[in-house]
């Protein structure tokens, strides 16, 4: 069924709509207030976006979902981009790493630092996410430099039993034990401080440090003191930025082709508490809906909104937006575009910071790629390629008669190996030998993979051997639409490199360092695969020999294999240090080594 036959049946109502390839992978994923009508609109004779019309002619299917309203529709959208990452909408870069503050949902709860890339649900409260580490490292150092809270994991039971803790951490009040709600009112402050609420904090202390001296506890007022001089500490690094005591945050995004720059600066009680920037994936859309897509991806991924956004733009969806923001937190939040006073400055200021950013962005990039190895540029030029060889994978099959068949693959970046990028493959499809197929298999599950789920693809292909298994590979890569992606193979015997299609080799110099890198490469890829398949016949051997021995099932000879890479190695370790790795009976170790040494 065609695109627009499709249309009939998407119905007139709020919802989520997925624009699908030919194997149902999801390529755009978009909201509307009406399905029927935003979907149509992709086919209307007055859409001129490029974005789009690339997009509609690569799609199969038109899927969707209803919703109750404009902004459940708001909050599916964000969450499943953030799932799926559509090739075609608007993505935060690695927004997956960026750290985050969490206040653990526990009786007595702590304060640190945590990566999660499933937020919100689990009780917990979170903020960020941080883009600038040094700032949050500073910012949970002076929380616990400031609040007597624990630290640590443990809790004794019988201080769960009565509901209070002790001060085993050191940072509780005095030597006392601490209960529950006077813990609680504690963290209470410490989301005030998170908040920018500084002054309200600083009372707090005063009044706690004023009236231990009355009761001349003069050893708890000092400690009060000294928390409330980390706290002034601190605060000096906090720059004041706005008169009035409103919280707000200013948001911007600056772009150049398909860089961009999400900039935000968080602005609590008057202070700049936070700078936080994000670099974009940008396709060819309308700023304000890059800068939409921003908000709603920001937002989505934070417990901490404001009662102001500051935005440069008059979004059209600005009433949902902001019914949105105010579910989150329960109270009224307004999306605002100031045109003049210290707002406005306040904005051209967050502004000119973005713009900065990603000059200085646009600048590293072109440095890079300046202080690229000239081995790159020249491998370029031998093998007639359009772009720098930056990401090279290599790929090589090892077997011993057709028996524990493998295969190895290696990745080179800017010419260095990334032993976190390497790869090992099990040959499942392929009986006997048969290095065409091998190969064939493994370029196949390797890129249909990596398309599946939309990380990295190489620049340059180099396969160990010649015409046969390159002709095998290049099968792969042109049944998943990847032929554009150059690829060679580099034959052991004479050194010769071959493209596809040409029956004579590459006129390539035996000095060449293009040639010695590729080389390189290809050795490095050899040894990977040698080695793996050495382990996986070891392996097998070895648990052939425990077939024999009553008492040695799949969980020990686990033990074993996650802790030993060869039998040798096995064989050659005391019975102290096996038993000490393995938890294996002393007696069982003993009958391995006389069975290992027959």
């Amino acid at each position: 069924m065609c695109l627009k036959k499709q249309i009939d049946s998407i119905p007139a109502k709020p919802g989520v709509y997925f624009f699908k390839n030919k194997k149902k992978d999801i390529l755009y994923i978009g909201k509307a207030k009406n399905l029927k009508n935003r979907v149509r609109s992709y086919f209307n004779k007055s859409n001129t976006n490029d974005k789009s019309k690339i997009m509609v002619s690569n799609s199969s299917f038109i899927d969707f979902l209803v919703v109750n309203d404009e902004v459940e529709a708001i909050i599916t959208e964000a969450n499943m981009i953030k799932e799926y990452k559509p090739k075609y909408n608007i993505l935060l870069k690695d927004d997956k790493t960026f750290p985050y503050i969490i206040i653990t949902n526990e009786i007595y709860p702590r304060v640190k630092i945590i990566r999660k890339k499933n937020l919100h649900k689990d009780g917990n409260k979170y903020y960020g996410p941080y883009t600038d580490v040094n700032y949050l490292r500073l910012t949970v150092k002076a929380i616990h430099n400031i609040f007597p809270i624990r630290t640590c994991k443990y809790i004794p039971n019988d201080y769960k039993n009565n509901n209070r803790v002790s001060c085993f951490c050191g940072f509780c009040l005095s030597l006392k034990k601490i209960g529950k709600k006077e813990y609680n009112e504690i963290i209470n402050k410490v989301i005030q401080f998170l908040n920018g609420k500084n002054n309200d904090v600083k009372f707090f202390l005063t009044k706690l440090m004023n009236d231990s001296s009355f009761e001349m506890k003069y050893e708890q007022a000092a400690k009060y003191r000294d928390q409330l001089d980390a706290l002034n500490i601190f605060s000096k690094r906090q720059r004041k930025i706005a008169n009035d005591l409103s919280d707000r945050d200013l948001l911007h995004v600056s772009h150049k082709e398909h860089f961009g720059i999400g900039f935000v600066m968080r602005i609590r009680n008057g202070l700049l508490i936070g700078k936080e920037k994000f670099e974009i994936k940008i396709n060819d859309e309308s700023f304000k809906k890059i800068l939409n897509d921003f908000l709603i991806q920001y937002y989505n991924n934070t417990q901490d909104v404001p009662s102001q956004v500051l935005l440069n733009e008059n979004l059209p969806d600005k009433i949902d937006l902001e019914n949105w923001l105010s579910s989150k937190d329960n109270k009224k939040i307004k999306i605002i575009n100031p045109k003049i006073g210290e707002k406005r400055k306040m904005l051209d200021l967050c502004i000119k910071n973005a713009d900065l950013i990603l000059k200085n962005m646009i600048i590293k990039k072109i440095k890079r790629n300046d202080f690229l190895p000239k081995t790159l540029n020249e491998l370029k030029e031998v093998l007639n390629m359009s772009i720098i060889p930056k990401r090279i994978e290599a790929f090589d099959n090892s077997n011993l008669q057709g028996t524990s068949a493998v295969a190895g693959m290696v990745c080179f970046i800017n010419g260095k190996p990334i032993k976190k990028e390497y790869r090992k493959f099990n040959i499942k499809t392929v009986d006997g030998i048969d290095d065409f197929e091998s190969m064939r298999e493994i370029i196949y599950r390797r890129y249909s993979r990596q398309i599946k789920e939309r990380n990295p693809l190489p620049d340059l292909i180099l396969i160990d051997g010649g015409k046969g298994q390159l002709s095998a590979a290049k099968k792969s890569i042109d049944k998943l639409g990847l032929g554009h992606i150059a690829i060679i193979g580099l034959a052991k015997k004479l050194e010769e490199v071959y493209i596809p299609n040409s029956i004579y080799p590459q006129n390539i110099s035996k000095t060449s360092p293009a040639l010695y890198l590729l080389r390189k490469i290809r050795d490095e890829v050899h040894r990977f695969a040698i080695t793996f398949h050495k382990n996986k016949r070891s392996k097998k051997l070895l648990e052939s020999i425990f077939d024999t021995i009553n008492g040695v099932g799949k969980k020990r000879l686990k033990k074993i294999w996650d802790n030993y890479n060869s039998l040798n190695e096995l064989k050659n370790d005391s019975l102290e240090n096996i038993y000490a790795k393995t938890q294996i009976p002393i007696n069982l170790i003993t009958k391995i080594k006389e069975k290992l040494e027959s």
